[in-house]
């Protein structure tokens, strides 16, 4: 297609090309480890993190008063809800030149946030139904002389059509648009709080958005693939943060034969009685049934492990094939030679003579919920959202982006995996694991085999870029009250990114200039009350963890970290408790309390140094070549 532009044609398009590769970079926004908390996710997102209020700040402070602002900003991140307050609290008379000043305020706005894009990108963001009006007022000329009136005009006519609140609303979208050019996710939205279907739902409707799979997304990723074991992983998890609404209710998957079954054979024990938060109440009834059902499928996911350990000996994990080491008759089970009580495990559920198998009305309730989740709809599509624009890991101007490590040795180099007779380390580790991805997912009717196992490795392997640990002892906790047989000891690599050397080998390993590069990880929550710092290896390496999820906030002392880059340089943001979206309206009030400086740059960034600007770079390249021939 290029090949039939006229010279003229060419000569125009690298004129422009240039011109884009000389605006400011635009801004990214990195998230991370947000495990279904959609209201505080929702409100970050929107607030672009405080920097809505910020270049508020830029552009007003000193002419409008700190109340102006906070409104501003409340009303740009909630735009609808904020204006039925505002229109609840305030009298007709003063509701029309509220409006008008709100709107050209709204104009100016959009004009600070729209200088660092071309008018053709802003114009693509616009509503098609308010583009004249919004162009016409952002553009405005000569303001003081024949046209005033003209612009007044159109604001008044606005008001007196009743179509001020639609864009009102329509530019405080767009301005949530351009302040945040680009959104890195990295990892782990599901699992553990309520609604991560709905932040699924909201970054499928974002502009533009990569995801760096988390272990908690592989295994739904897994369960959709095939992986009986995900799937039961993700069951148990449901249960254990009494969420199994999201399975039932979001994703229309029909747990009705696994209640039956579990009702039918297991007793109500307190160790899989769900997890409640402090405002949360569950019904005696309730609890009990999901206490079964809880108990029944982490059975079903132990005898799938084991079976998978079993047939997958370069997994080297056959000390964890624990159905095989219990003593039914005495209750007990033997680890590293030291015999232990079993608390609150029903052994009746164990064939004495093959712990392992599952029996066929087992084996028949798995196939139902495996149709179940792979038949849902609503699930395959986030599923297929998730590999789409996700990724074990990111290369994304001049920064590596993932969610878990980089397997190490004790001596800090990089640990080889055997997979299918070949060894791998570094990249080349991250690379084959997404293979294993793709190509499970690609054919979710194979179960069993190798691809498919390797999901659920990348959950819980001691070599996985996702897991960092040796061992997982979900069944330690919940059987042995010996908390000596809990621990699980983390992979060399969270204690070696504290070192720059490691880390800058890390980068060079992934292909990053160590110079200006860095590393934005996710996984483990920062324990800043502990005194840890999420900015490691001078700067390098930037863990943005920082507990997200209700469970975390006691072990992290803080509500999340999230990180933004823009041609100046990086500022990490510390997030305090964000109560709920009616207190965020009624008060006004901003979620972040403090901002770091991570890299300042000496020259303010452009196009040409991001990643698309060496695309456009490319293209312009190829329109010189196309311009030489003719």
């Amino acid at each position: 297609m290029t090949a039939t532009l006229s010279n003229e044609d060419i000569i125009t398009e690298i004129i422009n090309l240039e011109a884009i590769l000389n605006l400011p970079k635009g801004t990214e926004h990195f998230v991370s480890d947000v495990h279904g908390e959609y209201f505080a996710f929702q409100y970050i997102l929107r607030n672009a993190s405080g920097n809505v209020r910020a270049k508020l700040n830029d552009l007003f402070g000193g002419r409008l008063t700190t109340s102006d602002i906070s409104q501003l900003t409340t009303l740009i991140v909630y735009p609808e809800e904020k204006l039925s307050l505002i229109q609840d609290s305030m009298e007709d008379s003063l509701l029309k030149n509220w409006y008008a000043v709100t709107i050209y305020r709204l104009i100016e706005f959009l004009e600070f946030v729209a200088s660092k894009y071309t008018r053709s990108k802003v114009r693509k963001a616009l509503p098609s139904r308010f583009v004249y009006i919004i162009e016409e007022l952002l553009y405005k000329s000569n303001v003081g002389g024949d046209k005033q009136k003209y612009y007044s005009a159109i604001v008044d006519n606005l008001i007196a059509l009743e179509q001020a609140d639609d864009l009102i609303i329509a530019l405080s979208y767009v301005m949530q648009q351009l302040i945040v050019d680009h959104l890195h996710v990295v990892g782990d939205i599901y699992d553990r709080g309520p609604a991560p279907d709905e932040i699924m739902e909201t970054l499928m409707h974002y502009h533009s958005v990569d995801i760096q799979w988390g272990n908690h997304d592989i295994l739904w990723l897994g369960a959709v693939s095939g992986s009986l074991v995900c799937m039961a992983n993700v069951i148990r998890i449901c249960a254990r943060y009494n969420n199994l609404s999201i399975i039932e209710d979001s994703y229309g998957i029909n747990l009705r034969p696994l209640f039956t079954y579990a009702e039918k054979y297991y007793k109500d024990f307190p160790n899989f009685r769900p997890k409640l938060l402090p405002n949360q109440t569950l019904g005696e009834e309730e609890a009990k049934q999901i206490s079964k059902l809880h108990q029944a499928i982490t059975f079903l996911q132990f005898k799938l492990e084991s079976q998978i350990i079993k047939r997958r000996p370069e997994f080297d994990m056959a000390n964890r094939r624990l159905l095989t080491q219990i003593d039914t008759k005495h209750n007990t089970i033997t680890l590293d030679g030291k015999e232990y009580p079993l608390q609150y495990f029903d052994t009746s559920m164990l064939n004495d003579n093959d712990p392992e198998a599952l029996t066929d009305e087992e084996r028949h309730i798995l196939a139902k919920l495996n149709r179940s989740f792979q038949n849902s709809e609503k699930l395959k599509r986030h599923m297929d959202f998730l590999l789409e624009v996700g990724s074990l890991y990111t290369l994304y101007n001049g920064n590596l982006l993932y969610h878990g490590c980089v397997p190490l040795t004790e001596n800090e180099q990089f640990a080889s995996l055997t997979l299918e007779n070949q060894k791998y380390h570094g990249k080349a580790l991250f690379d084959k694991f997404e293979s294993y991805v793709r190509y499970s997912a690609a054919h979710p009717h194979i179960q069993d085999d190798f691809s498919t196992d390797m999901m659920w490795y990348l959950w819980t392997g001691k070599y996985s870029s996702l897991f960092g640990k040796d061992v997982m002892k979900t069944f330690e906790r919940y059987f042995i009250q010996d908390k000596e047989t809990h621990a699980e000891n983390k992979n060399k690599y969270y204690s070696a990114r504290e070192n720059l050397e490691t880390v800058k080998m890390i980068l060079k390993e992934f292909g990053v200039p160590t110079k200006d590069g860095h590393i934005i990880n996710g996984h483990t929550p920062v324990k800043e009350i502990k005194g840890e710092c999420p900015i490691k290896a001078n700067g390098k390496m930037i863990v943005i963890d920082g507990g997200f999820s209700l469970p975390y906030h006691k072990t992290t002392g803080i509500h999340g970290y999230t990180l933004l880059y823009n041609s100046y340089g990086m500022q990490l943001i510390t997030h305090k408790h964000f109560d709920t979206k009616e207190v965020a309206l009624r008060e006004e009030t901003d979620v972040l309390s403090t901002k770091r400086i991570v890299d300042r740059v000496l020259e303010r960034k452009r196009v040409r140094d991001t990643t698309v600007g060496k695309r456009l770079q490319d293209q312009i390249n190829t329109l010189y070549a196309l311009l030489n021939k003719e």
